[in-house]
């Protein structure tokens, strides 16, 4: 039955907040993300300088995933986490910066620093190089939040063994607006990994 799955830990980063479990964790007056992310990166304590590099939407992914998996065992480095995430704007925001790098014949410059971003996956792909996470990766595009898809496609992996854990969810970036919602599920947690849960949890911020 697809209720032997728990949601075991979930994250909203939103408006220059981040809340753990319902819990405010972070809260900044930065307006700008980049402001934001930097100020996170920094209250966070982490060490990983590629994290400067990376665009916007990657930035919000690894952000979130910094609150779920620091409490995964650290001296397991082949943790067997898979990564299903999902957003209605694909890398939109990184393709503008790169459109406006090719459209202008007279200043003609693509960037390969901007262009490598220019897939939503990429930001799974960071994910798992900082948490050395080996296991099966996907990146749907949806109109809207689609908790079903979500569900069903995470509880396949676990249920066929594709994965121990899954870190599903939702991180879109738009221009100046962001959002992310990610939760772990696996066998041990409080709350059933079950459609009407997942939307009430999405919907709490």
């Amino acid at each position: 039955m697809d209720n032997q799955f728990k949601i075991q830990v979930y994250c909203h980063i939103k408006n220059g907040t981040i809340f753990h479990n319902g819990k405010l964790l972070v809260t900044d007056g930065a307006t700008d993300f980049g402001d934001f992310a930097r100020n996170t990166y920094k209250f966070f304590d982490i060490s990983y300088p590629k994290f400067f590099k990376m665009d916007k939407l990657s930035k919000l992914a690894f952000l979130a995933s910094e609150v779920l998996l620091k409490e995964e065992h650290p001296k397991d480095s082949e943790k067997n986490i898979a990564l299903v995430l999902s957003n209605n704007s694909s890398s939109l925001d990184t393709d503008r910066t790169h459109q406006k790098s090719i459209e202008n014949n007279a200043d003609y410059y693509p960037s390969p620093a901007v262009f490598v971003y220019t897939l939503p996956n990429i930001c799974l792909g960071e994910i798992s190089i900082r948490h050395k996470l080996y296991s099966e990766n996907s990146f749907f595009i949806f109109a809207r939040f689609n908790a079903e898809h979500l569900q069903l496609y995470a509880n396949g992996l676990l249920r066929n063994g594709k994965a121990d854990k899954v870190l599903s969810g939702w991180v879109n970036f738009d221009k100046d607006t962001y959002e992310a919602f990610l939760y772990l599920v696996g066998k041990n947690g409080d709350i059933d990994h079950e459609i009407n849960k997942i939307n009430n949890l999405y919907q709490i911020l």
